[in-house]
């Protein structure tokens, strides 16, 4: 009987698949390489920052623009420098409510009420600036950026008033230039004899030009009624203290320069700052600002800067500072936001405010540039830094009002003939009805 070859062939066929089982398949051929993409670029979020238009600001803020975009080159600083004085806080009420204009806004730290109530400023994020380290690492005038416990802004630099001085023009009155006034008694004598006028009796040379609408306001109020033994408000700035004897005497000295004296007139050289940046001024009650005005605008003048005269034994000074606020328009958005609030951190820095100084002559908010000796021995900035020992910055509920209420009764008795009693009642009435309506609602 014939065998049967299938046993044979399963076990052909079964060591044949054992056989390819043990072998690799062939590699499939390799992909072709994708081409390398680049990282993408980082997103540039761009903010706004607005001021009103002053050379020195504006020249110090664009350096410190440029500085800060060199080190964050994801964020551009638009700098809307161009808004006049006189419009600026319009500009802000037509673009803030509408969300659009600022990120960040300068702001002098007497609007933040009104800025705060018309709604165009956040509170600054306490994680970036805790309340403690404004406490530890700004001058302490810093603290009315607290509104009601809430932090809104924060400075660049602070400022206080001290007495400019026209070495030259004293010198031909047969003054000391190295001696100004140190007593209101003395600004008075040596006012009177630098006055000067002509054979037609227009003046030549004006000894003292008391403005109001310049820094003669905070003068009053912050120092001649201090000298004066009295206080401008109540401690809890509720009342209106300044229309009391004291208040009258410090309101009479200031007028007497205009009224008996005669040592000048504030309709002459577009007003008392420009005459003295002029060279037709004797003596002038500014702001350290006003160091880089003269700077640009006549370097060559010979001047002085003294601390501000004192009387019955008692110095004082008015400090205050323009500050910087993050908009309702910048919370809107998170990037943005970050962003503003990391070029706020940079502006009020110690690094800043050492520039700032240099550019605008200011001083630094920051203690650590402010303590630098040689700002104290400075000249110029030391008279200034010296004050600051002993300055008030007045609590304004509301600073343009409150200003044009001193500005209107100085306006009465000078050009209305006004009872100078009559006139500071009428002040104190106008700047208390702010102060009710201000608190009525808290």
């Amino acid at each position: 009987m014939k065998r049967s070859n299938l046993p044979i062939l399963i076990s052909v066929l079964l060591v044949s698949a054992l056989l390819l089982a043990a072998c690799p398949a062939p590699a499939a051929p390799a992909p072709e390489a994708a081409p390398e993409e680049s990282a993408p670029a980082e997103e540039v979020i761009e903010i706004e920052y607005w001021q009103y238009n002053f050379g020195a600001r504006v020249d110090a803020m664009n350096q410190l623009i440029a500085n800060f975009e060199e080190a964050n080159p994801n964020i551009k600083v638009i700098h809307n420098a161009d808004i006049p004085y006189a419009e600026f806080r319009d500009k802000i009420a037509a673009s803030v409510p509408a969300g659009v204009g600022p990120d960040v806004a300068t702001l002098f730290y007497g609007w933040q009420s009104v800025w705060i109530d018309a709604g165009y400023l956040v509170p600054l994020p306490e994680d970036a600036f805790p309340p403690s380290m404004v406490g530890e690492k700004f001058s302490p005038m810093v603290q009315a950026s607290f509104v009601e416990g809430t932090l809104y802004t924060l400075p660049t630099a602070v400022r206080a008033l001290a007495l400019f001085y026209n070495k030259d023009l004293m010198a031909e009155a047969g003054l000391d230039p190295e001696s100004p006034p140190a007593t209101l008694d003395e600004l008075v004598d040596q006012a009177v004899a630098c006055t000067q006028r002509d054979d037609e009796g227009n003046f030549v040379v004006e000894g003292f030009v008391a403005d109001p609408s310049a820094q003669d306001h905070h003068w009053f109020r912050e120092v001649l009624v201090r000298q004066f033994g009295g206080v401008p408000y109540s401690d809890e700035t509720t009342e209106v203290l300044y229309n009391d004897e004291a208040g009258l005497q410090a309101w009479n000295y200031l007028l007497a320069f205009h009224t008996e004296l005669a040592t000048g007139d504030r309709d002459l050289f577009d007003g008392s700052t420009n005459a003295f940046v002029g060279g037709h001024v004797c003596f002038h009650v500014d702001g350290s600002f006003r160091l880089g005005t003269i700077a640009n605008n006549n370097p060559e003048m010979n001047f002085g800067v003294t601390e501000l005269p004192e009387h019955n034994g008692i110095k004082s000074t008015f400090g205050s500072y323009w500050t910087h606020g993050l908009t309702k328009k910048a919370a809107a958005d998170q990037d943005r936001f970050d962003a503003s609030v990391k070029f706020l951190q940079y502006i009020t820095s110690s690094e800043a405010g050492a520039i700032w100084v240099d550019i605008v002559g200011e001083l630094p908010a920051q203690l650590e540039a402010g303590s630098n000796p040689e700002l104290l021995a400075d000249e110029k900035l030391g008279a200034f830094a010296a004050g600051l020992a002993y300055s008030y910055a007045t609590f304004f509920v509301d600073e343009s009002n409150q200003r044009q209420a001193i500005i209107d009764s100085f306006d009465m008795v000078i050009l209305a003939d006004e009872d100078p009693e009559t006139a500071l009642q009428i002040a104190a009435e106008a700047d208390q009805e702010l102060l009710d309506e201000f608190w009525s609602s808290r």
